[in-house]
């Protein structure tokens, strides 16, 4: 697979395209995506997420992605590294704690903001940077780098918000190890099982437990099913799989074990919420 690297600490950039010609690729750096205008979809580490103007994606290094365009779509581009994290330049009281933030950000398909109202700060943001890239006036890249450096911490508040709660800074190295172990291996149930993770650590699975819980304020299983149930609560609402790809994608025997399996976690049946989901689709575009 096709690896792009970054040469200079962050670089911004706009372009409008008809068709994504990229396969799938990785970076060796950040990438942030804001729509502009058009529609499609963009596909992260197996998934996929519909677009649209005002979405704002995180591509964290080692992540594989595209896009698949349907409408003719204007991207802005902003590209950093970690380099850039530490330098100077990033004011931030600490600057170890962004760059946990930025390389534990959930490697899920979707906008990165969740607060409304920086979604309201991110679009003049994007549109002065267009203003500054276009124009060249004076004090241009240190305006830019200003724009650049917000636009950077309003990601980082946007994902601090939904890390697991006891998860910090402070914490033990480990438990983010396995947190990012548990994530990768997600689709494999056989190799989740706290038997397999402990010896995997190289610690026993009493001490597993007790380590997970303290550090993550959850159970491993608990928050194996939450994750779990969140990847097939995303399939139904975004893509057209039928429930027995589901099935073996997730890694369940049978239809049966996931109807059981999501209707414990969401109490409703896969087949209902998928209903429910259109419906509401239908009733909103009325």
């Amino acid at each position: 697979m096709r690896s792009e690297h970054l040469y200079h600490p962050f670089s911004v950039s706009f372009e409008t395209l008809d068709e994504y010609n990229k396969s799938e690729h990785q970076h060796s750096f950040f990438e942030l995506v804001y729509i502009i205008s058009g529609k499609g979809r963009q596909c992260i580490n197996q998934f996929k997420f519909d677009y649209h103007a005002g979405h704002l994606f995180l591509i964290t290094p080692q992540d594989c992605h595209s896009f698949e365009i349907d409408e003719t779509t204007e991207f802005f581009f902003l590209r950093f590294n970690d380099i850039y994290i530490k330098s100077k330049a990033l004011q931030v009281e600490n600057v170890s704690r962004l760059e946990y933030i930025l390389h534990n950000a959930n490697h899920k398909p979707g906008c990165i903001l969740k607060n409304q109202s920086d979604k309201g700060l991110v679009k003049p943001m994007v549109e002065a940077l267009l203003r500054e890239l276009v124009n060249k006036d004076i004090y241009d890249r240190e305006i830019t780098e200003h724009l650049v450096n917000t636009i950077i911490v309003i990601v980082a508040r946007n994902i601090a918000k939904y890390l697991p709660e006891q998860v910090y800074m402070s914490s033990d190295q480990k438990i983010v190890d396995i947190l990012n172990y548990l994530q990768r291996n997600i689709f494999d149930p056989g190799k989740t099982r706290a038997s397999v993770v402990s010896e995997h650590f190289g610690i026993s699975e009493h001490y597993l437990g007790k380590f997970f819980k303290k550090h993550s304020g959850q159970t491993m299983q608990s928050y194996l099913n939450n994750y779990r149930s969140s990847l097939i609560e995303h399939r139904l609402k975004h893509s057209d799989k039928r429930m027995n790809e589901i099935v073996v994608e997730m890694g369940f025997t049978d239809e049966s074990h996931l109807n059981k399996f999501f209707k414990n976690q969401k109490g409703i049946s896969p087949t209902d919420y998928r209903k429910a989901i259109l419906a509401n689709k239908m009733s909103t575009a009325v």
